[in-house]
């Protein structure tokens, strides 16, 4: 099951067919209006780059209230750039949807500038992080979504085998009722089975202070909570509303702090909804402040049905980052219409430094038709190896995970990096010695 909460059949949720979801989720439809918005947490004007994970703001306060998001186009007939240098000073910063003098005129002149180009990729690069924390969610959100049950000694198996390729933190598996998630049932043993594996991090699901309780009487050490953006989806999805989901937390948060147990949240449907469509961003700052309020020491923003693209995302980002420490968010997209690493990036660019994934693209959106799942670990550490941002992460163990999985599950990885890698190492030994 790819989104956060506990899943339920189709039949619970209105039906959307392709020309209604492509009607409610093209460019036309949910493309973010926005004025002077910025791809960068550094090109944001009144926010300039440090050499930290994230970029520190300015003096001058952003408010949840203030999002003059107005729709820009550019001329196509003039050239294709679209950046503008920002009159603050001192700060090297681009803006969507304006012009930069030196990156058009090294387009136009036949005289190429090395200097011109270096400056512009230093430009696209400069704010994203050194060190990008991932957090492996196969084992929970990748299973849970499977038809048949995968044993228990098979998860542990996986779990340990994703612990040897320097992962910090892989969520396990999640304490939800037996008869809302049968794939889960036997999270007590899980649990106890990978207890053993000293200094990881290992969050595991709870929907309710009942779930906190097994979970806790199991030894989980960390815990997460999960929250929707959209009202449906919740009253859907966990027969509540958004208000008392959030009180329900409440009480989860507050048994947590007496156990001194950390609490991360999340919220699902951050960007579109299968049943509201477009999700505002001021109703996801909302709920991701009520979250980090309460005491979650960490937020992921959920993409639930996938259907984000950088023009949708920023405009999230940005709300939320006026109302949470950007150190405390997370990204967690799924690879519907195979947006996942450009979303991921752009987030990078705008300071984020921490990104959900799954091992061979485990999971899958019940509530979208041809939903991939989520976004696979091996692809994410693959493109942050290239742009030179350290993960701590073993990408050739990692491959190995991806294969034990999907050799069980009798069904090749959705990883592009591991079915590129394993296509080069079968033609290789086909070589002729």
């Amino acid at each position: 099951m790819s989104s956060l909460e506990e899943p339920l059949g189709l039949d619970k949720l209105p039906s959307m067919n392709t020309i209604d979801r492509i009607q409610r989720f093209s460019s036309g439809a949910c493309r973010p209006r926005v004025d002077n918005l910025g791809m960068g947490n550094c090109w944001i004007e009144g926010r300039i780059c440090s050499t930290s994970n994230s970029c520190n703001e300015d003096d001058e306060e952003y408010t949840a209230e203030t999002f003059p998001w107005k729709r820009q186009t550019r001329d196509l007939s003039q050239d294709n750039s679209f950046t503008q240098k920002t009159v603050t000073k001192g700060r090297k910063s681009m803006k969507f949807g304006m012009t930069d003098d030196s990156f058009s005129d090294s387009q136009s002149s036949p005289k190429c500038h090395t200097k011109d180009l270096q400056g512009l990729a230093y430009k696209f690069l400069n704010c994203i992080p050194k060190f990008v924390k991932i957090v492996e969610v196969g084992p929970r959100d990748g299973l849970q979504n499977e038809k048949n049950i995968v044993p228990t000694a098979v998860k542990i198996e996986l779990i340990h085998r994703l612990a040897s390729t320097g992962l910090s933190v892989i969520e396990v598996t999640s304490f939800v009722s037996p008869k809302w998630v049968p794939q889960l049932a036997d999270a007590k043993d899980v649990m106890q089975a990978v207890n053993n594996l000293g200094s990881i991090r290992m969050p595991v699901l709870t929907p309710n202070l009942k779930g906190f309780e097994a979970a806790v009487a199991a030894g989980a050490r960390e815990v997460a909570v999960f929250a929707s953006a959209s009202e449906s989806f919740s009253k859907s999805n966990i027969n509540c509303s958004i208000e008392e989901s959030l009180a329900r937390y409440r009480a989860v948060i507050r048994a947590a702090k007496q156990l001194s147990i950390p609490v991360r949240g999340y919220v699902s449907c951050v960007v579109g909804c299968p049943v509201e469509g477009p999700i505002p961003p001021s109703k996801v700052a909302y709920v991701a402040k009520e979250l980090h309020d309460m005491g979650c020491f960490e937020i992921s923003l959920g993409d639930t049905i996938g259907v984000g693209t950088p023009g949708s995302v920023v405009p999230m980002l940005l709300a939320v980052m006026a109302v949470v420490p950007i150190e405390k968010l997370a990204v967690h997209f799924h690879d519907t219409y195979g947006q996942s690493l450009p979303n991921i990036l752009v987030s990078l660019q705008m300071g984020i430094s921490i990104v959900d994934s799954s091992v061979a693209g485990l999971g899958g959106c019940p509530y979208a038709k041809g939903a991939s799942g989520n976004v696979a670990t091996e692809d994410v550490v693959y493109m942050l190896n290239g742009i030179g941002v350290k993960t701590n992460v073993d990408i050739g163990k990692l491959l190995l995970a991806g294969d034990f999985i999907s050799s069980y599950l009798e069904r090749p990885s959705t990883s592009k990096t591991a079915i590129a890698l394993n296509r080069v190492t079968t033609d290789a030994s086909n070589i002729p010695s």
